[in-house]
């Protein structure tokens, strides 16, 4: 099938559809779900082991297994994935998920969190989106682009298995998959003593499987197809300053994975919205001050290309392959979002006692 498919519509044509497959499942149960880090993060700094971070750890764990599973099944080789096969960046991870973190906390949402609430009518993330692709893009080719080497430079890490945590740990995917399967129940079994509905802890390990399912797919093209196609899964600030400069700087735009993956995230997490009667306009007000917001944007933008990804990116995609970068990147995006959380609050308390 993928043979006649890519026959017919070429290897970027086929991958644009499956990014739009994956993207729409990921969209629709992202929103459904409430996934989201920097609620997660919240959550935990201020004591609790609750609803928010069940469903994170929900999705996390689920996009862990069933790729390790897949991996173990032979259905999926990620040996020669960028986050695993290129060099990395140790310092680009720290650095750039503490950065992350702080402006997912600014910005109120990661770029997944951004994209799929835009779609729901959210005039603040949509704004916010599109400062943080703008940096992101300014980051990786323009302007922004020779602070993110030199500080990438600082502490790399050779591709191969120096940047495989589990080669690092002598683990094989099958004992991966198990611990990460004993990490899910525990996590369904955290969501249902929080009183999170079943549906939404359900939509959670659905964000997870879209992960792996994008693995799958891009693998499964990259093995049918005669040109070298790398395969890659869910993320988001990649492929939105490619579709964004696409749309800008060219009247054809170049198919892709990442092409497909955006709108299909947008249409999925709208539909969804419409669905469940939760679509409604917002916009920023006193409460809601721009600056923070644009801060927290440029903050993100910069963050996820100096780590390697954005909180789905790295902390999902390449945690799910064990990366060692990837989950450096992922805990520092915690450690992050946490401290300038309740730096926020000290602030704010301080600033009322002032008052």
């Amino acid at each position: 099938m993928l043979e006649t498919l890519i026959d017919r519509f070429g290897d970027g044509g086929v991958l644009m559809m499956a990014g739009a497959l994956v993207g729409t499942i990921f969209g629709a149960s992202a929103q459904h779900s409430r996934f989201c880090l920097r609620a997660a993060s919240v959550e935990l700094s201020e004591g609790g082991l609750g609803p928010r971070i069940s469903i994170w750890f929900i999705a996390f764990s689920a996009g862990v297994f069933l790729v390790q599973f897949s991996i173990s099944l032979g259905l999926l080789d990620v040996s020669q994935s960028r986050q695993l096969a290129a060099t990395g960046s140790m310092s680009g991870a720290i650095i750039g998920g503490l950065l992350f973190g702080c402006g997912m906390i600014l910005a109120r949402g990661c770029a997944s969190r951004l994209l799929v609430l835009s779609a729901t009518g959210n005039l603040r993330a949509i704004v916010t989106g599109l400062v943080l692709t703008l940096v992101a893009q300014a980051s990786l080719r323009g302007a922004l682009a020779p602070a993110r080497e030199a500080l990438a430079g600082l502490w790399l890490v050779p591709g191969g298995e120096a940047r495989s945590l589990l080669s690092q740990l002598g683990m094989s995917s099958t004992l991966a998959a198990v611990i990460a399967a004993v990490a899910l129940v525990s996590a369904f079994v955290l969501a249902f003593r929080s009183n999170v509905q079943t549906t939404r802890a359900i939509g959670a390990a659905i964000v997870g499987a879209a992960v792996a399912l994008g693995w799958v797919l891009t693998y499964a093209i990259s093995q049918t197809s005669f040109d070298v196609v790398p395969i890659s899964s869910v993320t988001f600030t990649g492929p939105s300053t490619d579709t964004l400069m696409g749309l800008v700087n060219s009247t054809e735009l170049p198919l892709g994975f990442g092409v497909g993956l955006v709108p299909g995230v947008f249409f999925g997490a709208g539909a969804m919205a419409i669905l469940s009667r939760e679509a409604q306009i917002q916009r920023f007000g006193a409460d809601t001050p721009m600056e923070r917001y644009l801060i927290g944007a440029g903050l993100m933008g910069f963050g996820s290309m100096l780590a390697g990804g954005c909180a789905v990116g790295a902390g999902m995609s390449g945690g799910a392959i064990f990366a060692i970068t990837a989950w450096v990147a992922v805990f520092f995006m915690w450690v992050g979002a946490m401290a300038t959380h309740l730096l926020m609050g000290r602030l704010s308390r301080v600033a009322s006692v002032a008052a």
